[in-house]
């Protein structure tokens, strides 16, 4: 037994560890709770700073939807070192139709409309080009599919920042309201 396993976990690089569908999932998930943070921010508010050297709740939010179509929109073109100086100019024909600025409805429809549309083009990948290593924006190697995961994360952090700003305006964030009806229903 300890043999097979030894073989199994040498296979190959991030072999049939993380399936391409769950990481696709997961960042829709994520993607409907920044969704929520965006509807239930007092719409009056979306220049609210909690710190001066910190973006506003408006600017975070629509830095997540920039930052994320446009890193996924380089995958998709098959681009692989996301590093380097002129990164921004490479990056920037994947965000160009986004504008600088929106009120609030029109940002929430447009991050609903950005993770339909890249989950759909994402899903429609091979494992092969899951596997396809590439340069992430820190200079390290990854698979396509761990940089997916990446811009999962990236989108979790500021989302962070998001709930955060909600609690300084005393609105409980939806994640926290599903759990406390779990815990609640559990009683």
């Amino acid at each position: 037994m300890p043999y097979q396993y030894s073989r199994r976990l040498y296979c190959g690089y991030n072999e049939g560890m993380v399936r391409a569908e769950h990481v696709i999932d997961s960042w829709r998930s994520v993607r409907q709770d920044t969704i929520a943070a965006v509807e239930e921010f007092p719409a009056d508010e979306f220049d609210y700073r909690p710190a001066a050297d910190m973006q506003t709740f408006g600017q975070i939010s629509r830095h997540l939807l920039v930052a994320s179509h446009a890193l996924t929109g380089m995958l998709l073109a098959g681009e692989t070192d996301f590093t380097g100086p002129d990164f921004r100019t490479r990056i920037a024909p994947y965000a160009a139709h986004i504008p600088e600025s929106m009120e609030p409805a029109e940002l929430v429809r447009r991050l609903r409309e950005s993770v339909d549309e890249r989950a759909g083009q994402l899903a429609g990948q091979t494992a092969e080009f899951w596997a396809g290593m590439m340069k992430r924006v820190d200079g390290v190697m990854v698979t396509r599919l761990e940089m997916l995961q990446w811009v999962k994360e990236h989108e979790l952090t500021h989302r962070q920042q998001l709930f955060t700003c909600l609690r300084m305006k005393g609105v409980v964030p939806a994640t926290t309201r599903r759990r406390l009806a779990r815990l609640a229903a559990s009683k």
